[in-house]
């Protein structure tokens, strides 16, 4: 793998592992994902609030969410853009969002 990609690769391994308990019950998972990358720093206070919706898991995903904030502060703005237009196209791929779209899923083991 390419050392450019590799961090990416990283973070994107810890979403398909700790994604669908974090995100589980969420309307639109890729949108609450977005919107921890959205700025050029990962929103730690967002994410809390995500994980304190579900303290039966957070012992498992809080760890592995803060090393994902570090890791995600710690890409260059490029591949930061990058890891968002990898979100958006995933929920392309799941043909998710869109008014008359299907409904959400928390596909994100299977991808």
């Amino acid at each position: 793998m390419s050392p450019t990609l590799e961090p990416i690769h990283r973070l994107a391994q810890g979403v398909r592992t700790h994604g669908p308990a974090l995100l589980a019950g969420m309307p639109d998972p890729h949108d609450e994902l977005m919107s921890l990358v959205w700025g050029p720093r990962f929103d730690r206070e967002h994410a809390l609030g995500l994980v304190a919706r579900q303290p039966e898991v957070a012992a498992h995903t809080l760890p592995a969410l803060l090393a994902a904030a570090d890791h995600f502060d710690a890409l260059h703005a490029g591949a930061q853009g990058r890891l968002r237009r990898l979100i958006v196209r995933h929920r392309a791929l799941l043909g998710v969002g869109g008014e008359d779209g299907p409904e959400p899923t928390t596909g994100w083991a299977n991808t």
